[in-house]
């Protein structure tokens, strides 16, 4: 079995300790009571641990040879550091206990060592554990700031948006940086869990404290329209879904779709289809837009859409050529119809597989659209995923079929 890279760090640390304790016992001898206790015997006890790659004890045979004091507590949290950046957090927690545990430790000194246990148990998952840590320490201490970002990382996974809307709030305070996307997205969890509870009036409470905070967040818009929509306020969600089309923002491909539906359970879709002909007329850069959108959602059977569809089919090189190649097979030379129909029901069909959201910051792909990346934690930053990255997937799983 070769050693590992914490074996020879241990074994470094015990030859450094046996130099240490023969010089200090060489050159210190006139101060019997402080000289260090010889360390032949447990050096030896140590190597031989570490030969046989028990490096447990062997890190407890460190532990007891070392006295934690002003020259060798820096050892000792190097070490913990080390530990818990290779994942060993269990070695890193013992360490940083053990240093705890002196009674002797300055102030400053013990706000490290539980900083550093605070990150221990942070990295364990042992997140209650490093909330109590990080919260004491957020009390007051040189860590503060660190602890008030770490404890907003812990409400975050354990979805605990009240504490990490008061959180947030102090630590915009005390770093000096504004926060208010994030507290913004706080806000629009607590309105979707009241809305999910049908308690509409707090839940526009916190859409109106996301949108004051941060006016242009696209979820505050978004989720103000799903509360009117839940509500059965029709009219304000229709005026709502339209505002975030007439913007032009990625979330056209999550408003039309409900848009579409609103009309539809009031049979008026006739109203939508002349509301969407004003729409593109007023901004045509927006037709391969609205076919994306009909695609990916299998959305049909209202005219403008449809040829929304068909004109972004016929226009992409590639699918084009699909769509002749389907006229070929079928031997419907010069009628589009029915190729049309074929491609774009392999694309619908395809899109509930594919990819639609991608985060700009790490690349994180997903099927629907998530407010925070899973992968990075970053907020608000998916977007679509591009036309031709989308219509290239698609190509390949049409040539096949």
């Amino acid at each position: 079995m070769m050693p590992t890279e914490s074996t020879f760090l241990l074994a470094g640390l015990f030859l450094l300790l046996a130099a240490a304790g023969w010089a200090m016992g060489r050159f210190d001898e006139r101060d019997n009571e402080d000289a260090p206790v010889p360390l032949n015997i447990d050096y030896l006890k140590g190597l031989n641990f570490l030969l046989n790659e028990q490096t447990d004890q062997a890190l407890e045979h460190f532990l007891k040879m070392v006295r934690v004091d002003d020259k060798t507590i820096e050892t000792h949290f190097a070490l913990g550091s080390l530990f818990r950046r290779r994942g060993e957090v269990d070695r890193a927690i013992r360490i940083h206990q053990n240093i705890i545990a002196r009674p002797d430790l300055a102030p400053e000194q013990r706000d490290q060592a539980l900083f550093s246990l605070a990150k221990d148990y942070l990295g364990a998952g042992l997140l209650d554990r490093a909330e109590k840590l990080f919260v004491r320490l957020a009390q007051g201490s040189r860590y503060q700031v660190q602890a008030l970002e770490a404890l907003c990382d812990i409400y975050e996974q354990e979805r605990d948006w009240r504490k990490a809307i008061d959180s947030g709030q102090r630590l915009e305070v005390l770093g000096g940086r504004s926060l208010a996307l994030q507290i913004a997205h706080y806000h629009c969890e607590l309105a979707e869990a009241a809305a999910a509870k049908k308690d509409y009036a707090s839940a526009r409470k916190h859409v109106k404290k996301a949108q004051a905070g941060r006016p242009r967040t696209m979820r505050g818009a978004l989720t103000r329209a799903h509360i009117a929509r839940d509500s059965n306020d029709n009219k304000t969600a229709l005026k709502l879904y339209n505002r975030i089309l007439d913007d032009k923002t990625y979330l056209i491909a999550e408003a039309l779709p409900e848009i579409v539906s609103i009309y539809e359970r009031e049979n008026a879709t006739a109203d939508l289809e002349v509301a969407l002909r004003v729409l593109l007329k007023k901004n045509p850069e927006m037709n391969s837009l609205v076919a994306y959108t009909a695609i990916v959602n299998d959305l049909g059977g209202i005219p403008v859409i449809d040829e929304c569809v068909e004109e972004y089919m016929l226009n992409e090189p590639t699918l084009g050529e699909f769509v002749e190649l389907q006229q070929l097979s079928t031997g419907d030379v010069g009628s589009n119809f029915a190729a049309l129909a074929k491609v774009r029901g392999a694309l619908s069909k395809l899109a509930s597989t594919t990819p639609r959201y991608q985060c700009q910051e790490c690349g994180f792909s997903s099927q629907r659209l998530l407010w925070q990346c899973p992968s990075c934690r970053n907020w608000e930053t998916q977007r679509p995923a591009s036309r031709v990255q989308f219509d290239t997937v698609l190509q390949h799983s049409i040539t096949n079929r």
